[in-house]
């Protein structure tokens, strides 16, 4: 009797934890206020158990606040990264040298808006809407890559943050495609795939260049030199520094530390330097046999510091642009409301 009175227990146990679990999912808006009455650990335990078993975990399903947080803030970083990151190519739109090269590199911008527009759309599935995560940007209190506070003085920067920007973004988004939230994942499919095609032609703009004039070679390699550290930084702080590692490894948002990806980059972008003819512009650089991997210099970390304080070359500039830009197409999206609700009105 007291064996059968436990096991029914425990099924209304669960019942009840089902239940709520998807009554909480029907409101977005106010996450937790159906979850109250019931234990949150528990409710941890069998999210932390979906995770572990390589569940995606999607919109309407329950998840840690702390969970959902960190998504609202990687994801939205992720898409003001793609938003700003057009700013430095895009200027060279109109000056690049040929018609084919003017084609590839409308194409790269065009596809790095329509990533924020899906890193965007991810991010409003937390209960987040755009307009919050856009006004986060203009007004300075969001971050995006400290990649794009740098300038494009010569043509070979394009290809250089094509070769050296989008593949050290391959290596930090291709584990994304296996990350616990389905949205996110999902998205970044699509978003590595054109990834690579960015990649593959600013390798091929800096291959031209380093088999062209000496006065080329020598543009591919001082631009090399601008790119290399800030890429390496891209990877955020080493693990010993890093605030959120830990937690979004334990989730599996993260499925690589800082320092491993980084470490990745170096190994896979090396060789391809070599086959240049261009020279990584770090004296203890050296190939390390017994680890298999390649030993690099120390990164000045307080350059990382200062750039994602707001002190970086083009920080200001990449701001300013945006806000113009932003300021410029409120006739577009009063426009599109205005459409949007005169479509509702014949609806109803």
């Amino acid at each position: 009797m007291v064996a059968d009175r436990r096991d029914t227990e425990n099924l209304v146990i669960d019942a009840l934890l089902y239940q709520n679990d998807r009554m909480y999912t029907q409101a977005l808006d106010t996450p937790g206020s159906d979850a109250d009455a019931l234990d949150e650990q528990a409710l941890e335990l069998r999210f932390l158990a979906r995770v572990d078993a390589e569940q995606k975990i999607e919109p309407k399903d329950w998840m840690p606040a702390r969970y959902r947080n960190t998504l609202i803030r990687q994801i939205s970083q992720h898409a003001h990264s793609e938003i700003v990151g057009m700013l430095p190519e895009g200027n060279w739109i109109t000056r690049a040298p040929s018609l084919k090269r003017k084609a590839i590199l409308i194409a790269k911008v065009q596809d790095e808006g329509g990533h924020g527009a899906y890193l965007y759309s991810a991010a409003e599935t937390l209960g987040v809407s755009r307009d919050q995560l856009i006004d986060q940007l203009l007004s300075g209190k969001a971050k995006y890559s400290s990649i794009f506070n740098y300038p494009t003085p010569t043509w070979a920067d394009v290809g250089a943050i094509g070769w050296l920007v989008d593949g050290a973004a391959i290596m930090n988004q291709i584990p994304l495609c296996r990350c616990s939230y389905g949205p996110y994942a999902r998205a970044m499919v699509r978003v590595c795939r054109e990834e690579s095609f960015h990649q593959r032609q600013g390798y091929d703009l800096m291959l031209q260049l380093a088999q062209g004039t000496a006065e080329q070679k020598k543009m591919a390699q001082t631009a090399l030199d601008r790119w290399w550290w800030p890429a390496l930084m891209m990877f955020g702080p080493s693990d010993a520094n890093s605030t959120h590692s830990a937690e979004s490894t334990r989730w599996k948002i993260k499925r690589f530390s800082n320092d491993e990806l980084r470490q990745k980059f170096v190994d896979f972008t090396v060789p391809q330097a070599e086959f240049l003819g261009l020279t990584i512009p770090d004296p203890l650089l050296r190939w390390n046999e017994p680890a298999q991997r390649y030993d690099f210099g120390p990164i000045d970390w307080s350059e990382f510091e200062q750039v994602l304080k707001g002190n970086g070359p083009c920080n200001a500039e990449r701001l300013a642009a945006r806000r113009d830009a932003h300021a410029q197409g409120a006739w577009v999206r009063e426009a599109a409301s205005a459409y949007a609700e005169k479509r509702k009105h014949h609806a109803g």
